[in-house]
């Protein structure tokens, strides 16, 4: 292997140099192969440096300044719109989100509810918290 560095090091430089929030496995298939990426992925994550947000997706970690865990660099809406996005799925606005822009109500949406076009079986959310998905057209 002409080039330097450890998978582990490789891949970590590449999410440190990156933009970018999420990522999925797929985006590190030049490195090495399925098993090893996975494994360097779950050791970022046991270091606190990614969070898993489902099936081959991770996105970025922080410390949190109230309990010093790690936390998603965005929140949980927003990331999981950028992982379905990277997954190729459609986003929309939901019903609710139409609602409140149209002025029809004044609850605001919570995010979690993300409108896709076509079908998802996905979960994508951390601790408990995950995001729902609704035919949107």
């Amino acid at each position: 292997m002409s080039r330097k560095g450890t998978v582990g090091a490789r891949i970590t430089a590449r999410v440190a140099r990156t933009k970018a929030s999420v990522f999925i496995r797929d985006d590190f298939r030049d490195i090495s192969d399925y098993d090893q990426v996975g494994r360097v992925l779950r050791t970022l994550t046991k270091q606190g440096q990614l969070i898993r947000l489902g099936y081959g997706v991770y996105v970025k970690a922080k410390k949190s300044p109230i309990n010093g865990e790690p936390v998603p660099v965005a929140p949980l809406p927003v990331i999981a719109k950028e992982a379905l996005q990277r997954l190729g799925i459609e986003t929309l606005p939901s019903r609710l989100e139409n609602a409140y822009n149209a002025g029809e109500t004044t609850q605001v949406p919570t995010g979690r509810l993300i409108g896709v076009k076509g079908r998802i079986s996905r979960k994508l959310g951390y601790r408990g918290a995950f995001v729902s998905y609704e035919r949107a057209s």
